[in-house]
């Protein structure tokens, strides 16, 4: 009996090459740069919810908050304190209508707003009167809701001399154990009813240390500046350059601490200087 032919082995099927398709290449590109664009929108989302919400950095451009504030102060302010309204959003959107989660600040609160009449900047002043309270300055002394605010002498204020502070007074200047130039301002601390302490300036007697009585209305504060002579706020009125009452929709936020200082002696293109132009002691500050 003659054996079966055995079966050939098959032989396995040859896959064609697929053909080489060149916009696959050109596809890559197109997805990183979609990738890139998501990022940067989820990014720029989130920094626009921190600065509106959370807190969000200010830097101090005059000198009306010395002795407690610099020019070249960075600082950040906390954004829920008080509520939130349009100018609590960067450019003041309007996206917020009125105010939500309204709060009052306390007495003594150092505050970033947006200033009135034209509401498009942004300064910083304490808050001394609230709703309903009189406000009124006699012979350079605070007077709230009739009593006089506790006004005591401390010791000096001494600043150097520095690119972000030139204008001294001439019978303020001075020098220091070293040579250099100082500035040295008679200083005063006062406090509130609430318990608030804080230095003010008294630099002489100028036309607001006498003023009349303001009466701050409902949704309104009234914000001062600690260099008592040199800060435009809600003493002077609007014709003046002034702030007058400061609605409380008008407030970002709460200033909380200090996080840079520079005298502004750096220079950009100069590294190194960056790091001896820092006011180093002045980092961490808290209000």
């Amino acid at each position: 009996m003659e054996n079966a032919p055995s079966a050939e082995p098959e032989t396995p099927a040859i896959e064609a090459p697929k053909p080489y398709s060149v916009g696959t290449a050109a596809e890559k590109p197109k997805s990183e740069w979609r990738d890139l664009a998501s990022f940067l929108i989820k990014l720029a989302l989130i920094v626009f919810v921190v600065r509106s919400f959370i807190f969000s950095p200010f830097s101090i451009p005059s000198e009306s908050m010395l002795p407690r504030l610099l020019i070249g102060d960075y600082l950040f302010i906390t954004k829920w304190n008080y509520g939130y309204s349009k100018h609590s959003l960067p450019w003041s959107l309007p996206l917020i209508p009125g105010r939500i989660f309204p709060g009052t600040p306390a007495r003594g609160d150092v505050v970033v707003f947006k200033a009135p009449p034209g509401n498009d900047t942004d300064w910083i002043k304490r808050v001394i009167g609230l709703p309903g309270d009189s406000v009124q300055m006699v012979g350079g002394q605070l007077i709230l809701n009739g009593k006089p605010i506790p006004k005591n002498r401390v010791a000096q204020f001494v600043l150097p001399i520095s690119p972000n502070f030139e204008r001294c007074q001439p019978q303020f200047q001075n020098v220091d154990a070293e040579g250099n130039g100082v500035c040295s301002i008679p200083r005063f601390r006062e406090t509130l009813p609430n318990g608030k302490s804080y230095d003010v300036l008294d630099q002489g007697t100028y036309p607001k240390d006498n003023t009349g009585i303001y009466t701050v209305p409902a949704g309104h504060v009234f914000l001062m500046g600690d260099n008592r002579d040199n800060s435009t706020d809600s003493r002077f009125s609007h014709a003046d350059g002034g702030i007058e009452f400061v609605p409380l929709e008008n407030i970002e936020g709460k200033a909380v601490v200090n996080f840079w200082s520079t005298d502004g002696s750096a220079n950009w293109f100069l590294p190194w200087t960056w790091f001896t132009a820092a006011r180093w002691d002045r980092l961490g500050e808290g209000f």
